[in-house]
């Protein structure tokens, strides 16, 4: 029996192959492998002694021949194969040992050449890797050192390894092999300015962790990362305390940090998020007024809630945050001071993310049934700020109208959301019609609804919701406008006093 042994990560390969020759089995092998395999003193037969040719082109070449392909694709059962493999001399290789060019720890290095990352994609590796999944039922393949184990019991049991771990094993090659490629694609892809939506799309994730569950106890989940680490993303967050993230809290969280971003990091800015909406947002030169100001705007909804704040957190914001049942804080950093006063609620999730105003460009995903949408992310704020009405906003309306439009954009649709001394007062999110989610949003606001301003994600096509906005004391409006109606909310503004801008850009959130 015949094995050829040829990989990047070494770990544990010495002692397979000892066992291997402990067995009877002639190991072929190629360049570092080679050397390691004969310093550790076994017999090995390099692959030039196969083929009759040298490694060549500084390794881009040594096993991309047909004394190598041959040995593994021939089909043991066929006449004409077997055949064909005897007046060529070819001899069958029955076990495959290979593991890939680290294309991903190289593109991961910090200012890596674009020469180094090309050198080191594979070509003969995955070639053999497909040659011996393709032809599992006479070939072992192994692509991962966490199998020798396996294939070393069955050889050593029966002296040939099993079809059910032959599939599995091949299927595990297919899946790596489709990982590699599509990390290179991925990564010679975002060196191309402007990515564009084409014929065919292929990704790769790396598990992070398995889940207890998804969204509801009886549904199985995982939670899965892009192999590039993306700056500003959950992914990249370092866990200080408490319990492990749920599928409900990676989803929240991330709402809570696609809000964040929309404020920068000009001022310090607390957002409140409870089922992926925001329900306490506040901005205040000190970080602790910033938190009482979200934390007031919504008391009840955001028990239970997650806090994504774009500064420290202090021991004075801390004091404030321990008063209640949180269930995850996301931050810059924590103080030594708040850890400890914060580590008095075990279960409570602490972490800590840089870059955590970054937004990154590119493309979101929603898979359903059959298919897959893909949009480029909604990076921009608005198409020009219009007065529409008689009055202008104030200067102090204005700040208080940015900040809601930047609410709204990031709450589930129909939304509306209002705003007042750059804190989110009220919030409508995801209702069936717009004057709903107003009525929402003023019952949640209560006294503070006046002198308030409002920004609706998409246009009023009555002018129902400024007529209610004035009857609640709301003085100034935004809005994308684009109604047919929109002369009918425009006289409506001005007769009530109320100022309205459009944006000519509409925020839909499903």
């Amino acid at each position: 029996m015949r094995a050829l042994l040829s990989v990047s990560d070494k770990s544990g390969i010495v002692e397979f192959a000892q066992k291997l020759a402990d067995m009877g089995w002639e190991i072929l092998s190629t360049g570092g492998t080679a050397k390691a395999l004969r310093e550790a003193g076994l017999a090995i037969t390099g692959v030039s002694e196969v083929t009759g040719f040298p490694e060549c082109l500084d390794g881009r070449v040594k096993t991309l021949h047909p004394k190598i392909h041959g040995g593994i694709l021939g089909i043991r059962n066929n006449p004409s194969h077997q055949k064909q493999m005897k007046d060529l001399d070819i001899t069958p290789i029955d076990l495959l040992v290979i593991n890939l060019y680290p294309f991903k720890n190289t593109i991961l290095k910090e200012g890596v050449a674009f020469e180094e990352a090309i050198e080191n994609i594979d070509i003969g590796g995955p070639t053999m890797l497909r040659s011996a999944a393709k032809n599992f039922n006479d070939v072992t393949v192994v692509v991962d050192p966490a199998d020798y184990a396996l294939v070393l019991s069955e050889l050593e049991a029966d002296g040939k390894t099993t079809f059910e771990t032959r599939y599995s094993l091949a299927l595990k090659v297919f899946e790596t092999t489709s990982n590699y490629d599509t990390m290179i694609a991925d990564y010679l892809r975002k060196r191309v300015a402007g990515e564009v939506l084409n014929d065919t799309i292929t990704m790769t994730f790396e598990k992070v962790q398995d889940m207890r569950y998804g969204e509801n106890p009886h549904q199985n989940a995982a939670f899965y990362g892009e192999v590039v680490p993306v700056k500003g993303a959950l992914t990249s967050a370092r866990q200080l305390q408490g319990k492990e993230l749920s599928y409900n809290n990676i989803n929240d969280t991330n709402g809570a940090l696609e809000i964040l971003k929309e404020y920068g990091d000009a001022e310090p800015t607390i957002v409140a998020v409870k089922h992926a909406n925001p329900c306490g947002i506040a901005s205040d030169p000190e970080i602790s007024v910033a938190y009482k100001k979200a934390y007031e705007s919504d008391p009840v909804s955001i028990y239970g809630g997650i806090i994504a704040s774009n500064r420290e957190i202090d021991a004075v914001t801390a004091s404030e945050m321990v008063k209640i049942f949180l269930e995850i804080i996301v931050a810059p950093g924590f103080s030594k001071e708040a850890q400890e006063i914060l580590a008095a609620k075990k279960n409570l999730r602490l972490l800590e993310l840089a870059d955590i105003t970054y937004s990154e460009p590119g493309y979101e995903m929603k898979k359903v049934l059959g298919g897959l949408l893909v949009q480029e992310r909604d990076t921009q704020l608005y198409n020009e700020l219009k007065v529409v009405t008689k009055r202008q906003p104030t200067p102090e309306e204005m700040v208080d109208l940015l900040f809601a439009w930047k609410a709204v954009k990031n709450t589930k649709s129909n939304a509306i959301s209002l705003a007042k001394n750059k804190c989110m007062v009220g919030n409508g999110p995801g209702q069936v019609n717009r004057i709903g989610a107003l009525e929402i949003a003023i019952g949640l606001a209560g006294d503070t609804v006046k002198g308030s301003v409002m920004a609706s994600d998409a246009f009023f096509p009555y002018d129902d919701c400024v007529k209610a906005a004035a009857a609640a004391g709301i003085t100034a409006i935004i809005q994308p406008g684009g109604a047919g109606r929109d002369e009918d909310s425009i006289k409506a503004c001005d007769e009530a006093g109320i100022a309205m801008i459009f944006t000519g850009m509409r925020h839909f959130k499903h």
